[in-house]
Parts: C-alpha cells; structure tokens; sequence
C-alpha cells in the first residue's frame, strides 16, 4: 500500500503540512517519492509517524527524536542506544507524572472543599426559605 501525503496526514490524524516539518526535521528519512518529486508513505512509514505522534505527546524533545533518527540509519547495532534515549525519556515521563498526580490530588481535595461550602450554602438557603413561609 502507497499513499500520498494528504491520505496519510487524514490516516494519521495530522495536517500535511505537520507531516512535511517532520520530514524537513529528518525525522521521516525513509519516505520516498514518486516521478512527480511527491511523497510517497507505505504501512512502515505510517507506523513510524504513530510512534513519533506518540513520542511527541510525551514531550520528547525533536534533538532525541532526531538522534533515534540516526542510530536507527545505521542499523540494529544501534539498538541499545536507542534504548537507553527512551529509558531516560520514560524516567522524565515518570517524574512528569508524579507532579501531575500530585496536582491532581491537590485539584481533587480543593473540588471536595468547593463542594462543602456548596453544600452548606445552599442548606443555609433551604433553611431561610423555610424560615420565611
């Protein structure tokens, strides 16, 4: 299967024009191209563009996608390298989530504190409505 960039940019869920930064930032470094000069994308290149979706929601910095770039060029020698910049990745991912569940518990306790001073306003207006019939 070959498709080109507009039906892998709808596949994908990205704008075209996102899918042609990635390729100026050599991330995309194995799409080919048609006799017309356009881009051409097969299953593998749209497996590599749902792994970097899914590197970029995590924050990656592009310099650490682009070294996974090059050390996957230069083949399965590279593989422990490539490990190692995601292990480092994941640990920062980690820390990330441990201030994001701390904010989360703060977040959670403040709701519980709006949702008693919701409570006791309105019994107290219940109880003035009750007061005044």
């Amino acid at each position: 299967m070959e498709i080109h960039i507009k039906e892998a940019a709808e596949k994908i869920g990205l704008p075209a024009h996102t899918l042609r930064y990635y390729e100026q930032e050599g991330l995309l470094p194995f799409i080919k191209r048609d006799e017309h000069g356009n881009r051409i994308f097969n299953e593998s290149d749209l497996l590599w563009l749902e792994l970097i979706i899914c590197l970029r929601k995590t924050d990656i910095p592009l310099s650490e996608l682009r070294a996974i770039v090059e050390l996957t060029k230069e083949g399965d020698s590279t593989a422990l390298q490539r490990k190692q910049i995601l292990e480092k990745h994941k640990e920062k991912m980690m820390e990330k989530k441990r201030d994001l569940d701390d904010a989360f518990s703060k977040i959670e306790l403040k709701i519980g504190y709006y949702d008693e001073i919701e409570k006791n306003y309105n019994k107290e207006r219940l109880n003035k409505s009750s007061l005044v019939k």
